[in-house]
């Protein structure tokens, strides 16, 4: 898999490496936008806010490549997890793919940190959208990353029943 090798490479966080999940992700869907940054404004449904204006992409993905590249390593994995994935969503780069290129993202770093995947569940998807609005309305983190907490320590459940833990 694709992540795999991202870490077993120890390849660094780079643009480059997230248009390249994008273009993993949309493969088939959207080969003409996938990897690409959009060249008009859009709106994220049932968002309180409204992401940056498309000419303004490729100074605000320089700028979360720069503050990961300075000050992603001082946070806890899972929070540094919950950031990556909230920043690049209030960025929304692509016309399409920006949840599962987040997701993959913030899966990434938990993979990195030793962390199994998280999945957000079904049943976990209003609670992660308002969570994730707050984040971006509000400038109201914790309750984002509380529930990516609550998925992360889930995804260890699988591993005690099998230890018997």
């Amino acid at each position: 898999m694709y992540v795999e090798d991202i870490i077993k490479r120890q390849e660094p966080f780079s643009e480059w490496q997230i248009r390249n999940i994008h273009q993993f992700i949309l493969k088939n869907i959207d080969d003409e936008n996938a990897g690409r940054y959009r060249q008009q404004n859009v709106l994220i449904s049932g968002a309180t806010t409204t992401p940056p204006d498309h000419t303004l992409l490729n100074d605000k993905m320089a700028q979360f490549i720069d503050w990961y590249n300075r000050d992603a390593h001082k946070l806890h994995p899972v929070e540094r997890a919950a950031k990556v994935h909230a920043d690049f969503v209030a960025i929304h780069p692509f016309v399409d793919g920006n949840g599962r290129t987040s997701r993959l993202l913030m899966n990434l770093e938990l993979l990195k940190a030793g962390y199994p995947p998280s999945v957000i569940t079904v049943e976990n998807r209003l609670a992660y959208y308002e969570a994730l609005d707050q984040w971006m309305a509000n400038d109201n983190t914790g309750p984002f990353i509380h529930l990516i907490a609550d998925v992360v320590l889930d995804g260890f459940k699988p591993y005690q029943m099998i230890l018997g833990i």
